[in-house]
């Protein structure tokens, strides 16, 4: 019998993340681009300056509903026309607004690409925002809000951003806005919100793909270049400013069996130059199956199917300020709540006083670092990063270079981000479930005053 030799693997071409070309159009739309060849699905990131603080006193919501109506026709496609028209060319289109700007997303096949853009263009240049559609939106909008407050997560959530940011500030209220402003919201206020808030001269679209033989800057200007506007400036985003001292809200749940847990404050974001030692840090304190929150919480104690910690951009300025979001997410069963919690502290004052260890750092680079070039095989993922960098005012390398900065960094730098990012005295706790069961233990925790709503 011959065999054949046996494969050996070759020598790892080196991997960046994909660096994009800047162009203009003439109505004053911004572009970035990146030819990735093979990526036969292209991917249309278009940012539209229209920031959810821009929304009208008592109308939180209306950037949410025209980011849905987008996709509901245009002046000379009904909606069902225009959902047709997307899947004879095999694209799909999706828009949501969040504090930023409005985002819409395009997926087409490259050889449909032409296509595609017309009808991008076509939606965001002449938007038909029918009656009859705003209405259903906005009942669509209604109906989610009641699942909504039934969601233990998003009622965590909603109860952390108000204790944290002052009413006044549009990041203390829900994104999609709540069920007294929504039901205002008409047709009439949405038109307004579009006409006054997005014009090509403050929008930016994102290109990623396989652009062989395609003449992009032609192909857009008889596309997105068409689409007429007035000139304006971008808009300028408050500072981020939060309360952060440490307390516990526990949003009462009678009979509940399981109660949700969400620790934040605000800290360093992607403009510090302590990130990239923040992401591996908060990587090994909860980013993992193997990290120390799970390996302690679900491991060793079994109170529950895992715990997150994370970092999530807010808001940035032109003049590179801004603030994350840095929690701690779970859920246990009602009689570990306040066990749960004393260990969680446990693990924080751990890390302050003994640090990381060089095997959970070395685990960690090797996975953040080691699992990107999977992460950004799509023409979608690289467009999505691309266009973050804009929303955030960051600089076009910007991922590439926190790469480069994770593979360097010591256990040391990781160790002091993340004891930075999660003082045990500045945090704010938020605790979904029944009070009855937990609220006195919780209290001798001495982590904070405990404050008791209703769900």
């Amino acid at each position: 019998m011959t065999f054949h030799e046996q494969p050996q693997p070759g020598t790892p071409t080196p991997w960046a993340f994909p660096a994009p070309e800047r162009a203009a159009l003439g109505n004053g739309i911004t572009v970035l681009h990146c030819h990735r060849p093979g990526q036969q699905l292209v991917a249309v990131d278009v940012l539209l300056d229209a920031p959810l603080a821009a929304e009208p006193e008592g109308l939180d919501g209306v950037a949410s509903i025209l980011a849905r109506a987008l996709n509901e026709g245009t002046d000379t496609l009904s909606a069902e026309e225009f959902a047709g028209e997307l899947e004879r060319a095999g694209a799909t289109l999706d828009a949501h607004a969040d504090h930023p700007c409005i985002r819409v997303s395009l997926e087409v096949p490259a050889s449909r690409l032409a296509r595609g853009l017309d009808l991008l263009a076509a939606a965001l240049g002449s938007p038909a925002l029918p009656e009859d559609e705003i209405e259903r939106l906005v009942a669509n909008r209604l109906d989610e809000i009641v699942h909504e407050a039934a969601n233990p997560a998003r009622r965590a959530a909603k109860a952390l951003y108000a204790a944290l940011f002052d009413g006044a500030d549009r990041l203390s209220r829900p994104r999609g806005g709540t069920a007294e402003t929504v039901k205002t919201i008409d047709r009439a206020a949405v038109r307004a919100f579009y006409e006054g808030h997005v014009r090509p001269a403050t929008t930016t679209v994102v290109v990623v793909g396989d652009l062989t033989g395609t003449d992009l800057p032609a192909l857009l200007e008889s596309t997105l270049g068409g689409w007429k506007g007035t000139a304006a400036a971008p808009s300028a985003h408050a500072p981020v400013t939060a309360d952060d001292a440490g307390r516990v809200i526990i949003v009462d749940r009678p009979g509940s069996v399981q109660t949700q847990l969400l620790i934040g404050r605000i800290g360093p974001d992607r403009h510090d130059p302590s990130w990239a030692a923040q992401i591996l840090g908060t990587y090994c304190l909860g980013g993992t199956l193997t990290s120390r929150l799970d390996r302690v919480l679900r491991e060793e104690k079994g109170y529950t199917y895992g715990v997150r910690a994370f970092a999530q951009p807010l808001r940035s300025s032109a003049d590179g300020s801004g603030r994350a979001m840095l929690a701690i997410s779970g859920s246990v069963d009602t009689a570990s709540t306040a066990p749960a919690l004393a260990d969680t502290w446990t693990i924080l004052r751990t890390l302050a006083a003994e640090g990381l260890t060089d095997a959970e750092r070395d685990e960690a680079v090797q996975f953040l670092v080691g699992v990107a070039p999977l992460k950004y095989e799509t023409a979608g993922s690289v467009a999505g990063t691309l266009a973050d960098q804009v929303e955030q005012y960051l600089a076009d390398d910007f991922q590439a270079e926190v790469y480069r900065q994770l593979a360097e960094l010591s256990t040391a730098a990781a160790t002091e981000a993340v004891v930075r990012a999660f003082p045990t005295d500045r945090l704010v706790t938020v605790l979904v479930g029944d009070a009855a069961a937990f609220a006195d233990r919780v209290r001798e925790l001495g982590i904070g005053e405990v404050t008791v709503i209703s769900a």
